[in-house]
């Protein structure tokens, strides 16, 4: 085992990859609870039960994609980098996908399945070095910083904190209401946390925020704490039934988000990550295929499972810092994931005035790619910003991120620059004009 996962090599030891691999959960537990309150809409109070997606099925699915992802990034890629279905992309697939565009949730499977197929080809090819170059930085950047602002704003709006407004379209929610006061309080516990640096500062904020739900009876008290894996018959294998649905214009486009948000997400971890526990060799990432297919592989099994896209998480970088070096801490972080399967009763108290703070907090977290952007130029900043600010505002990932792919080849011809747009680009600016003019 230490000569498989390379100890020696690499100066570490079975104490701190499991450390590791255990801080790496903790930081990252709050999926648990957030995925399946996000695919179900929870927080969306006028919409058909029969349209949302079974909440403990999701939890089990969560958990299984998440031990599959990290079992396979730690044994086949070695790297102590966890997974787990992805914040914002989970976003995506619930509000953008099932709620604006009607699409139903088994539809969405397929999509994210066909996505995680692509990905997959890309893995065992060169193309995915053309693609990644193919798309300029600032727009990556402003990807991540809009779906944290998106992030953020499903938060702030169902917890209340910010409700409609006939007036002015948004307004500050009843702040002497309790349950918004319960926001507040979380909110407020789990920056500490994060500012003190505590590991699991997120998923810790959630639990203290529910103890004191409870305490003050703004939350019912589960009956018990452990109880039988809940069943995944309500979502397992719709993703394969509804296969022929994906065949679409407004499916293409759905697909198309999924895959490049997972892409650019998966690739940025793995060298962030990689970076920071020392892995890189000549500034490149030795095993970079055998990553990229390992999360490519959790992505289409978490959808056959029944969750959204599945993706390699940043917060491994916690478990970085506390030790771990090697594919090990992967595995026993994938452990906990399955021993987690069977404390599903807590999910009852897990409420969005709960779930909120941590929806902000990972918000915070993903808009520091802002600082990356070169606003001096305007010919990138303009479709930087109108790909950010257009993710909360029209409620849509995919509309963010097609409106500023259609600005940014306008922007840079007109600055002369049109030889340093790739070719992709542009066939990117056709495919999201198209969508505007037939699904608009």
């Amino acid at each position: 085992m230490k000569r498989y996962f390379q100890f020696d090599e690499l100066s570490t030891n079975y104490r701190r990859e499991v450390i590791g691999g255990l801080t790496t959960f903790l930081s990252m537990a709050y999926i648990l609870i957030v995925n399946p309150l996000t695919l179900s809409l929870a927080s969306i109070d006028n919409f058909p039960d029969a349209l949302r997606m079974d909440q403990s099925a999701v939890f089990t699915a969560t958990a299984l994609a998440a031990a599959v992802g990290c079992f396979t990034m730690g044994i086949l890629a070695k790297y102590p980098i966890a997974l787990a279905p992805g914040m914002g992309l989970n976003a995506f697939f619930a509000f953008s996908v099932i709620l604006n565009m009607k699409i139903p949730w088994q539809t969405a499977l397929s999509g994210v399945m066909v996505s995680g197929l692509i990905f997959i080809v890309l893995s065992l090819s060169g193309l995915r070095e053309k693609i990644i170059n193919s798309i300029p930085f600032e727009l990556k950047m402003a990807v991540g910083a809009g779906i944290g602002l998106f992030i953020a704003f499903v938060g702030l709006q169902g917890s209340h904190l910010i409700v409609s407004n006939p007036g002015t379209i948004v307004a500050l929610g009843d702040v002497h209401s309790a349950p918004v006061l319960l926001t507040v309080f979380g909110l407020a516990v789990t920056v500490i946390l994060m500012v003190l640096r505590v590991n699991g500062g997120i998923f810790f904020g959630m639990l203290i925020t529910a103890a004191v739900g409870m305490i003050f009876g703004l939350i019912d008290v589960p009956e018990k704490v452990v109880g039988a894996v809940p069943s995944l018959a309500p979502t397992f294998g719709q993703a394969l039934f509804h296969f022929p649905e994906v065949f679409s214009m407004q499916m293409l486009i759905v697909i198309l988000t999924f895959l490049f948000v997972d892409f650019f997400d998966t690739a940025g971890t793995l060298v962030g990550v990689a970076s920071q526990a020392g892995l890189m060799k000549d500034n490149k990432l030795p095993r970079a295929g055998r990553a990229l297919l390992a999360d490519s592989t959790a992505t289409v099994a978490g959808a056959i499972l029944g969750t959204s896209t599945t993706t390699s998480y940043v917060e491994s970088s916690a478990g970085v810092a506390a030790g771990a070096r090697s594919g090990f801490a992967a595995v026993v972080t994938g452990l906990l994931f399955l021993l987690s399967l069977f404390f599903s009763p807590v999910l009852s108290v897990i409420t969005s005035n709960v779930t909120a703070p941590a929806l902000i907090i990972v918000g915070v977290l993903m808009v520091a790619n802002l600082n990356k952007i070169e606003w001096s130029k305007f010919e990138t900043a303009v479709p930087a910003f109108l790909t950010m600010i257009a993710m909360p505002l029209t409620y849509s990932i995919a509309t963010g991120i097609a409106i500023g792919f259609i600005f940014y080849p306008i922007t840079m011809i007109c600055k002369g620059k049109a030889k340093e747009i790739h070719p992709i680009m542009y066939g990117l600016f056709v495919v999201f004009v198209l969508y505007f003019i037939f699904l608009k």
